[in-house]
């Protein structure tokens, strides 16, 4: 029972973090052209952390849960 409840809270939040990612790409697609070196450059990497971050919440994979540490994605 508890690890229904687990899973569907990971479901939530992958739902949830997938729209925040396709609002973002959505915003930022118009302002790249204009953008200050780097900008285009932050938003992928931020945009890659919010997928990966997704995706672990219900693959079961190191890191999953416990805020993303461990998942191997750097913004260097």
């Amino acid at each position: 029972m508890i690890q229904a409840l687990v899973t569907a809270k990971r479901l939530g939040l992958q739902k949830d973090l997938r729209a925040l990612a396709v609002n973002i790409r959505a915003d930022a697609e118009g302002r790249y052209d204009s953008a200050e070196p780097g900008w285009r450059a932050g938003v992928e990497w931020a945009l890659l952390w919010i997928e990966n971050t997704a995706g672990q919440l219900i693959e079961g994979r190191p890191g999953a849960g416990d805020g993303g540490r461990g998942q191997g994605v750097s913004p260097e």
